[in-house]
């Protein structure tokens, strides 16, 4: 009995692991560089292809987790219960309440639909009406498209309270606030992250439009995005080592003796003091023996020209001075006994 030379459990090891592969990944794991090789040992296998991404890449259905629509994506690459493109468009139309546009079907598969659409119209597989000035494409069944019409005018005509398909989100202004409001309560990694967030649960153009509602450029959406997705996330800090401006060294200042930047207190000389009674007692200008200023000074200006004047003339240590070696006469401005 020959031994078989492909053994497929290596394709399910593979995909176990990694969850998606793409063909070449396949070929590796066979040890084969022919594809028809890979497409036979995937024939006896549960498995499905990529709608998204040109249908690229592989995935076993024990390993996808669809959701309610039948949707299942991994690290963007989007996977449908319903196989191709254009059988997921089909499949999510036809089980639609109220049908939908392009705009609003693309929202759900995170990709462009417009081709399929219009190939589903012309081979007659899908039915589509024009509503409100755009084409909302609907069941092909002449039943099912009659209350799915039906439910479009009531959508349109509530679409602040309803939701316009099946999976679509409609924000409400209530909600778009709150959004927000909670965005500038973050600092600038966690508004990053939570911007690149949201975007993944919109999907494709979601950077567009999570970086319109929040005032941000689409740039900083996906970067915050592609940190989620690489898990490249350093607890405790907003930047990365060495971010921002670099810090600046205020030089310090000292005294012409090298003394410290602080002048000592008895030294400090206030700009503005009520104990300076005369302009010349203030500056430490004390005017000649012929002005008029000098004989017409009282008693206690003169005291406090003399207490300026060795203040003045007091050393730097900052030693306190000692009032109470005045005489009585400087510091109360009265002649002694």
């Amino acid at each position: 009995m020959r031994t078989e030379r492909y053994d497929p459990e290596s394709l399910i090891a593979l995909l176990r692991q990694r969850k998606i592969a793409t063909m070449d990944d396949l070929k590796d794991a066979l040890g084969t560089s022919a594809d028809a090789t890979v497409f036979r040992k995937l024939a006896g296998l549960e498995y499905r292809t990529s709608y998204s991404h040109r249908g690229r890449y592989y995935t076993l259905d024990e390993v996808a987790r669809f959701d309610g629509l039948g949707l299942w994506s991994f690290r963007q690459v989007w996977f449908s219960r319903f196989g191709t493109l254009v059988s997921t468009v089909e499949a999510l139309v036809v089980a639609s309440e109220a049908g939908y546009d392009a705009a609003e079907l693309e929202a759900v598969l995170n990709v462009e639909a417009k081709a399929a659409l219009l190939k589903l119209v012309r081979s007659d597989r899908l039915a589509r009406e024009q509503v409100a000035g755009r084409y909302v494409y609907l069941s092909a069944q002449s039943a099912e498209r009659r209350g799915q019409l039906a439910a479009r005018s009531v959508y349109d005509a509530e679409a602040s309270r309803l939701s316009l398909g099946p999976g679509l989100r409609v924000l409400p202004d209530e909600l778009k606030a709150a959004i927000v409001l909670f965005y500038s309560l973050l600092d600038e990694r966690q508004r990053r992250l939570y911007a690149g967030l949201e975007a993944m649960k919109v999907g494709h153009g979601g950077d567009a439009q999570v970086a319109e509602l929040l005032g941000i450029d689409p740039g900083t959406v996906a970067r915050g995005r592609a940190e989620l997705l690489a898990g490249d996330i350093e607890p405790g800090r907003a930047r990365r080592p060495g971010g921002g401006r670099p810090s600046v060294k205020k030089p310090s200042t000292t005294w012409p003796g090298g003394g410290p930047a602080t002048a000592p207190a008895a030294t400090r000389r206030p700009a503005s003091c009520s104990c300076w009674p005369t302009r010349a007692a203030a500056t430490g200008h004390v005017p000649g023996p012929g002005s008029t200023a000098s004989s017409t000074a009282s008693p206690t200006a003169t005291a406090s020209r003399s207490l300026f004047a060795i203040t003045r003339a007091a050393p730097r240590s900052g030693t306190p001075l000692n009032i109470g070696r005045f005489p009585r006469s400087a510091r109360t401005g009265r002649a002694g006994p």
